[in-house]
């Protein structure tokens, strides 16, 4: 088993891409990179803490190797955009892959090269790539939110206009 951790702006909106796959054991919403211990949500969603909303994922790289990870995490994600993602604005928000190792991370330079290099978007590829950090877990009522909380979350996610980026920018 190996960790991956990314963030991408809400949390709530990581989960299930990644929950859906082969080799995928655990996905954990949390908080990393700031420099409070063990943060709340109501503390990091002031943007003060410096921490990101991220999910670590432990998976099985035989199953699902990181760079497929890496492939289905750009596009949940809009990688030129340094304010936050979509609706949900501010530093906790940014988005960053926390690599756990150097394979990692050379893989993990190598598809934001990739990306940079294919023009796809006008505006640089701004998505930082940081050396994991103490990950905290967020409070249980945030974990599987999408599981939980169904209405709620695809009222969310409706009102985010991820999706239509998605569409306008990655399935096409």
């Amino acid at each position: 088993m190996e960790k991956a951790t990314f963030a991408g702006g809400c949390f709530w909106c990581m989960v299930q891409p990644f929950d859906e796959q082969p080799g995928i054991h655990s996905i954990i919403s949390g908080y990393t990179g700031g420099s409070v211990q063990d943060p709340t949500y109501k503390q990091v969603k002031t943007g003060e803490t410096g921490h990101y909303e991220a999910v670590e994922i432990v998976f099985e790289p035989d199953v699902f190797p990181y760079q497929k990870l890496l492939d289905l995490f750009w596009v949940q994600i809009d990688p030129t955009d340094a304010g936050g993602q979509f609706q949900d604005r501010g530093d906790q928000y940014r988005t960053a892959i926390f690599y756990h190792t150097e394979e990692q991370k050379q893989l993990a330079e190598q598809s934001k090269q990739h990306l940079e290099d294919s023009k796809r978007f006008a505006k640089p590829i701004v998505t930082d790539i940081l050396p994991a950090d103490t990950f905290f877990p967020a409070e249980e009522e945030h974990q599987d939110f999408y599981k939980k909380e169904r209405k709620a979350y695809k009222e969310d996610r409706k009102q985010s206009g991820r999706d239509e980026f998605i569409e306008e920018n990655w399935n096409n």
